[in-house]
């Protein structure tokens, strides 16, 4: 499978092949020998050189690698459609969700509140180090669903951008 990733305002060639458990990714004239395995739903665990990386995927193109957080667009040059355009719901609906369990330690913003596109709305802890959920899209904060001090889980809704 060949995609077209944009990461950072740069363009990237991707190749993808799969057989079984091994993934064999190209990304421009790097090359990549992986061991992929799906741990939950959206969340990934890739290993490479004898190291392992937890990868969370959000319907709305952020994904989380270890503390973390890249926006990724991808598309199929064969059918023309980003995966942004596919992760937004109908009522243009987003929601942030932790990657990993941890604590709520901070919300920095009110339900009802204006934001933009990248702005901070949560800090989690996890692992010991803090990492700022942003919002994927600009918006209103339509619901925080933990309060401060929280325990949250892998994959659990913290908040919904409108």
């Amino acid at each position: 499978m060949k995609l077209q990733a944009e990461l950072n305002d740069e363009k990237h060639e991707v190749e993808i092949k799969r057989d079984g458990e091994k993934v064999f990714a190209r990304v421009g004239e790097r090359e990549y020998e992986l061991e992929a395995s799906e741990v939950e739903p959206n969340v990934y665990l890739l290993k490479h050189d004898n190291r392992i990386y937890q990868i969370y995927v959000a319907p709305n193109g952020f994904v989380n690698i270890g503390n973390h957080q890249f926006e990724i667009s991808l598309t199929d040059p064969k059918k023309l459609r980003g995966a942004n355009a596919a992760g937004a719901s109908a009522d243009g609906v987003s929601e942030i969700k932790t990657a990993m369990p941890g604590k709520l330690v901070r919300v920095l913003v009110e339900i009802g509140a204006e934001i933009e596109k990248g702005e901070p709305v949560l800090v989690v802890e996890a692992m010991k180090m803090q990492n700022e959920m942003k919002s994927p899209k600009d918006g209103i904060v339509k619901e925080i669903r933990f309060a401060e001090g929280a325990t949250v889980n892998a994959g659990d809704v913290l908040a919904i951008i409108e």
